[in-house]
């Protein structure tokens, strides 16, 4: 692959003091939940935060719910244009478009789903040089990060009966060592995977349950890397190296919607659903080095439905469904609820955990910042959008990148 030529420093140093405000240095958001796939990012905020915000730029990139993504200076962002899914490569700077690679991806939506349009719905990761993206039809494909030339691909419609759940592929893919973890399929068959990154070889492959909506992590418990996800119907650990089935639970949502990303949190891994609480896993292994799962708490009183938990200091924050959309703060060790909002803040957010600071976006278009403490929440809130926002937003240094219903924003949070 050709390497990039960089600026010398000094003329790099010119150029970005010419553009006012500036991202912190080596402050990328190359995966879904930032760069430790956790909704963490390190605290690039000033102290006392701005009366209003100032755009830096706004350019239409089509539609969709996939998150933007930065590393190495460029943003990148998976959208629809018509018939097309595109992959764009843009310059954080200024939004200006560097590559952009449109497949055509035909697709027919649910009626369920129909307001949430025709996808895509998965967050791309960037690592080893490529752009890796999981379309709404479950076509997996890796893009050379530099041009936007394919550098492999694969489409699951010959090896499942579907290649997409009912509501069209939405798990985000993680780079964990030089493989692609991709959970992929559809309804009644599909395999949750390791890709080589670098040609696209499949190698290994779990098929106990279809995907949910849910996206992969990677956790290590009591020294072992697994990769943990809700499945269709189960949380489901694997072993990293070889993909064998460590430990599962049963855990089916109403319609089969499982969809909140699983959140590491010391020895306990927490995971929520539609109607089924927020619960603390607590997988150990016996003397014969067999997994046991325990419950370490449970809270039914305030489940996760789309929106995914995030962590600071002992304390987890999230939103429920309830009140018409609820932020809440526990207390992680225990499951305590220290805090509830007055709710009605929408049908989902995104959460983001910077420093001392809990950010907030709702599908409204609020961004609510404010102090990610046990103490009750007391946000400065602004309009970043003039329609809704479903994506999850990016955080590079002190630039907020927000996907609305057709274009991405550029923000300045100082």
């Amino acid at each position: 692959m050709r390497a990039r030529r960089l600026l010398p420093t000094a003329l790099a140093s010119l150029w970005l003091a010419a553009l006012g405000p500036s991202p912190v240095v080596g402050a990328d958001w190359p995966q879904w939940r930032g760069p430790s796939r956790d909704g963490s990012a390190p605290d690039g905020l000033p102290a006392e935060l701005p009366a209003t915000l100032t755009r830096l730029w706004r350019v239409e990139v089509g539609e969709g719910h996939s998150s933007p993504v930065v590393a190495g200076g460029r943003v990148y962002v998976h959208a629809r244009d018509g018939e097309d899914e595109v992959v764009r490569a843009l310059d954080l700077a200024d939004g200006r478009e560097i590559w952009r690679r449109a497949t055509p991806v035909p697709y027919r939506r649910n009626p369920a789903a129909f307001a949430h349009g025709k996808g895509p719905r998965s967050t791309p990761v960037v690592a080893g040089g490529a752009v890796c993206v999981l379309g709404v039809t479950g076509r997996l494909a890796c893009l050379e990060q530099g041009s936007g030339a394919v550098r492999w691909e694969h489409d699951f419609a010959d090896r499942f009966d579907r290649a997409w759940p009912e509501f069209g592929a939405a798990m985000s893919p993680a780079a964990v060592g030089g493989r692609l973890i991709a959970h992929v399929g559809g309804i009644d068959s599909g395999s949750l995977s390791a890709f080589d990154l670098a040609t696209g070889r499949e190698i290994w492959s779990w098929s106990g349950d279809p995907p949910g909506y849910a996206s992969p992590i990677e956790v290590t418990l009591e020294g072992v890397a697994q990769i943990v996800t809700q499945s269709r119907s189960h949380v489901v650990a694997v072993a990293a190296e070889t993909g064998e089935l460590l430990w599962k639970m049963p855990f089916a949502t109403a319609y089969q919607q499982n969809s909140v990303t699983a959140l590491a949190d010391g020895p306990r891994v927490i995971v929520s659903g539609l109607d089924l609480g927020t619960i603390a896993l607590a997988p150990r292994r016996n003397g014969q080095g067999h997994w046991l799962l325990a419950i370490a708490w449970r809270n039914d009183e305030l489940p996760m439905y789309l929106s995914s938990p995030v962590r600071r200091n002992g304390l987890l924050f999230g939103l429920t469904d309830k009140r018409k959309g609820q932020l809440f703060c526990l207390d992680s060790e225990t499951g305590e609820a220290l805090w509830t909002s007055a709710g009605r803040e929408g049908d989902n957010a995104s959460l983001i955990v910077a420093g001392e600071r809990l950010i907030v976006l709702t599908t409204q278009a609020e961004l609510a910042i404010g102090a990610a403490t046990a103490d009750a929440w007391a946000p400065v809130r602004y309009t970043v959008a003039d329609s809704e926002t479903w994506a999850h937003p990016a955080l590079a240094g002190n630039r907020l990148l927000v996907k609305d219903e057709s274009h991405l924003t550029a923000w300045a949070l100082d």
